[in-house]
Order: C-alpha cells, then structure tokens, then sequence
C-alpha cells in the first residue's frame, strides 16, 4: 500500500530583489487589522539599515512598531522565555522576524506562547501547540535553515548540551519575504555555512525513508539551484543571481524537510551545536559526506537521481561511480569554502565521542528518516572520522 504523505507551507511567499520594499502594500495578506507590530531581530540588522526600511513602511501606514533585538545566536530555552516576558507580546497585532534562522525560530516560538498556556519546555516535540499564534511575517537575511517556510523552530537546551525542535503547524508564517538584496553583505564563512546547511536540507530530504513525489521535486529543484550557485555567491558575495538562487534553494530546502524530514546528519549535529556551540552548517557540512559514505549501499539509486541537478557528468559511468562522484563533490565544496574538517579545533577530544553518540541517538525523531539503521558504535565510527 503506498505510504500517505502531506505537504504544508507558508499562506503568502514574496519573492525578487527589492521585494522587502513592498512589505508595507502586503501586510493586508495577514487577514486582520494591523494597528500595531513588533519586529524581532539581532543588531546587525539594525545596523545595516533593514529595520529601519520596515518601520518606515509601518509608520506609512499608521502602524506603531517596536523592536526587540535581545535574541542570542542560537537562542535558549531562557533566552525565549525572558524576550517573552519582557515583550508585551499581546500588545502586538503582528510579529515580523527579519534575520537568521534563530531569529525566525524565535518569532514563530513567541507567537504561540501568547496563544497557549504553556511554557517553552512544554511546548518541545510534535503537535503539542494547540492554538494559532498571532500572526507573523518572516524575513530570511540568510541561505540556509529555510526556516520560514518550516512548521518547526529549534530551541538550545544548555542543561542537557542538546538542541531539541519545536514542530507544529501553527508555526507556519502567514508572509514570507525572500529579498536577496538582504543577503548581499553576508560574509563568507556565514555564507558557506548556511549555504551548505541548505544543501543539506536537500539531500537528506531526498534520500529520507519519507521522501515522497512532493518532497523529491522540491528536494532536486533546491539541489539544482544550490549546486550552481553556492560557489558563485561564496566566491562574488554581490552577485544578486547567485544570492538569489541560493534563497530560493534554502527555501525549497525548508519545503523538502517539512514534507519528508532530515536525517542522521542532522542528529548527528545536534550534540555538536547543543555541547560544543559548533555552528549548525558548519556540523552539517563536517558530517554530511560522512553519512553519506554510511548510507551508501541503501541510497545508491538516490544519489544517482541528484547527480545531474548538481552538474556531475552521468554518461558512461556506473551507478556506483556516479554515487561517490555526489560525495567527493560535496567534500570538494567543503574545501572551496573553507569549512572546517575537524572537530579537534572546536575542542572536541577522543573522551567526549561516547557521550556525543549517546545523545544523537536520542534524536529518534530524525534517526527514523535514516535510510539505514545507524547504531551508537556507528555514530561513533563517524566522529571519529573527524577527529583528525
């Protein structure tokens, strides 16, 4: 019997260059009277002059903004709670989160805790937010987590050194924004780093046992636009076509892993964040090929399918040649964009890889997307692989 499977998004996606400009005409797409927003973002934002775009459109027409800029890089439990509590979320009829995905994460989180009685904890797993949220608007100013377009936002839990997900469909943005012109100044290790974070996405999309008609074409459009330009956008930051592909991949990305979910890589990046603050794209990209060599004989047909959208050559080589031609290229990648390779420079030593394993085993949520049961001693065999 075939498997059933099911697609969801973001109500309103705004899309193109200078697009950020025509949020004020669109803010009716949100369904209700809007007298009063708060925009949630960090201070580089500010200081490149994105906010102050938004609060003039608002301030056009007749809306009061306020703006809170207290949301850590990879925001905590605590540090949601707090930015909670001393943001009268209720005051506001809109949220409109502009930045990285841990702002984005951040909005969507705030916008139910006003709705729902509970707390952040109590709010951690699958379909435990009961009620809508007050309505949000979501602005990427990076490439790589596709969190607008996700029902999931990712919380750091310090006390266990885990990342754990928040996943609901009340976390789905009503306007999504995707301006490219707001990627331009990214430097590059963010822009390698989330581009790869992206690709990512992708891929273990693609190769999930969930994986279905939907995600697949999602999946191989991102890797498409991804494989031709995340090089491009690293090596020429100002290239706006590049930029431009790459937001868009990120979010066909998003789209991927909402309708099939990622895998062992991810789980295995998430104690690496949670214990040692590695960045999440550089996790990925580190563990990527890696997993891929593991899952190797259960994904060979699968990798074959993405050998084409990332411009590897197919005529007149084997299913398997083509296969770890997709894995040498993604470590080919990893070296143009200067990711690093080994976890020894983030202080990670021999002692901690039992402790590592034991808590991406925990991540069962993603392990069951895995393509190939993967066992504590095999999560262990490919730390190990990175310590060099």
């Amino acid at each position: 019997m075939q498997k059933l499977y099911k697609f969801q998004t973001a109500d309103h996606i705004i899309a193109g260059p200078n697009s950020l400009g025509d949020l004020g005409e669109q803010l009716h797409l949100v369904g209700t009277k809007i007298q009063s927003a708060l925009i949630i973002t960090q201070p580089p934002m500010e200081d490149l002059g994105f906010v102050d775009q938004i609060t003039n459109q608002l301030s056009a027409k007749g809306i009061k903004a306020q703006v809170n800029t207290n949301i850590l890089p990879e925001p905590t439990v605590e540090n949601i709670e707090e930015v909670f509590q001393s943001t009268s979320i209720e005051n506001y009829d809109v949220l409109i989160g502009i930045g990285g995905g841990s702002v984005l994460d951040t909005t969507k989180i705030l916008s139910v805790l006003r709705t729902n009685d509970k707390s952040v904890r109590e709010l951690l797993g699958t379909d435990l937010v009961e009620k809508p949220g007050t309505p949000t608007v979501l602005i990427p100013t990076t490439s790589g987590t596709g969190a607008e377009v996700t029902p999931n936002a990712i919380v750091t839990l310090p006390d266990e050194e885990l990342k754990v997900g928040i996943v609901s469909k009340h976390l789905l943005p009503n306007i999504v924004i995707l301006d490219p012109l707001l990627t331009l100044g990214l430097p590059k290790p963010i822009t390698a780093a989330t581009g790869m974070d992206a690709f990512t996405h992708s891929l273990e999309s693609f190769i999930s046992t969930k994986a279905n008609l939907i995600s697949d074409m999602v999946a191989l459009e991102s890797i498409r636009l991804i494989s031709s330009s995340i090089v491009e956008a690293y090596q020429d930051g100002q290239s706006v076509e590049a930029r431009e592909k790459m937001l868009v991949g990120s979010m066909y990305g998003g789209m991927a892993l909402t309708a099939a979910g990622t895998a062992a890589v991810h789980a295995l990046a998430y104690p690496l964040g949670g214990k040692f603050k590695i960045p999440h794209g550089v996790a990925n990209s580190m563990l990527l090929p890696h997993v891929m060599e593991f899952n190797m004989d259960s994904i060979i047909d699968r990798l074959y399918l993405v050998a084409e959208p990332m411009g590897i050559e197919i005529q007149g080589h084997s299913k398997e040649e083509v296969a770890q031609n997709v894995v040498d290229r993604i470590v080919e990648w990893t070296n143009i964009l200067e990711i690093p390779q080994n976890l020894k420079e983030y202080g990670v030593t021999e002692e901690d890889i039992p402790e590592l394993a034991i808590s991406a085993s925990k991540v069962t949520r993603l392990l069951d997307n895995n393509p190939k049961d993967i066992s504590v001693e095999d999560m262990e065999t490919i730390y190990r692989k990175l310590l060099v």
